[in-house]
């Protein structure tokens, strides 16, 4: 069977992520990877941390340890560890979209991409508010970002808001989306058939029978039941202070959080290192780390690969499910 072919995004040049790729390149996998990257960047990278790289040609399977696959996309600025330059800023964005429209093209089984910095773009002159906004235009899908380590799943109805605004973008119809492309994707990309979704309520208590909150009683519980009424198992709405106790969590398959810094902060303590976030909802996996750039430590040999290397791992297996016909990942 032909091997499962993931398209490998460094993004920030100057941060960790080229380094962590090539740590990647080294570990034994029966998934084959090509990097959407500078050749220069990559190899700059393998120096400084004191591994092996060889480079081959975009059509090359690259499957062995110390190998990638490369299709070069030139910095304008050789990059210095740790100082950013806003002048590849569309060598970034360039990777990010030609990996995806390798995988739209059917090149690709997917994709996994290293941290971006998201200031550093914009001062290029590129309007940009995230990887996961940018491919869910490009394949004009509406998408769900999640969480998710070896504890819990996380997925959230709003993603880059102001606090102020999320009380607002908690409509009926942006919920229901979130459950069903997540109900969707727990069936599709981890063979949940029957998939147990926690959904928290936005206000303190879940709103306290209303002392609290309304949103809980006008949007949210109307809601869960018409869905329930549909065939979907959805729990809640539930207070965010107690629905993550580990008794409770090993009823869920997922749990549904109503903004960022609602659910993500429980996710990233009960595992930061193994923790990685989907895109849900595209016509094709994609895996990013659960980190930033760490432009403090870039080229020093020190950050952590765990995250790129779960990343990786997730998107193969997801990859292989979606298409059977490919060689499983070990």
């Amino acid at each position: 069977m032909t091997p499962v072919r993931l398209a490998l995004v460094p993004g920030e040049p100057a941060g960790v992520g080229p380094e962590l790729c090539v740590r990647l390149a080294q570990q034994p996998r029966d998934y084959a990877l090509t990097a959407f990257a500078d050749a220069r960047t990559l190899r700059a990278a393998a120096q400084a941390v004191s591994l092996p790289l060889r480079l081959l040609g975009p059509d090359d399977a690259a499957t062995r340890p110390g190998e990638l696959a490369l299709v070069d996309i030139p910095n304008a600025a050789l990059p210095e560890f740790g100082q950013p330059d806003p002048r590849n800023a569309a060598a970034v964005i360039d990777a990010l979209r030609e990996a995806a429209q390798g995988c739209l093209d059917g090149r690709f089984d997917g994709v996994v991409t290293g941290p971006v910095h998201k200031a550093v773009i914009n001062e290029g002159g590129i309007a940009y508010t995230g990887t996961t906004e940018l491919l869910a235009e490009q394949a004009g899908r509406d998408v769900v970002m999640m969480l998710a380590n070896d504890v819990v799943r996380v997925a959230l109805v709003t993603t880059h808001l102001p606090l102020r605004e999320v009380a607002d973008a908690i409509t009926a119809p942006a919920l229901e989306r979130t459950l069903r492309i997540t109900h969707d994707a727990l069936r599709r990309d981890f063979g949940i058939a029957e998939p147990v979704i926690a959904v928290l309520g936005l206000n303190p208590h879940a709103g306290e029978a209303g002392h609290l909150g309304h949103e809980e009683i006008e949007v949210v519980e109307p809601l869960l039941a018409r869905l329930r009424d549909g065939g979907m198992h959805l729990v809640g709405p539930l207070p965010a202070d107690t629905a993550f106790l580990p008794a409770k969590l090993r009823g869920f398959d997922a749990v549904v959080a109503m903004y960022h810094d609602q659910g993500l902060p429980v996710l990233k303590f009960s595992g930061f290192e193994r923790a990685v976030n989907l895109t849900l909802g595209l016509p094709y996996p994609r895996v990013a780390v659960d980190h930033g750039t760490a432009l403090e430590l870039a080229g020093r040999g020190t950050a952590d690969p765990s995250s790129l290397f779960a990343a990786a791992d997730t998107c193969a297996r997801i990859a292989q499910l979606r298409n059977p016909t490919r060689q499983p990942p070990a």
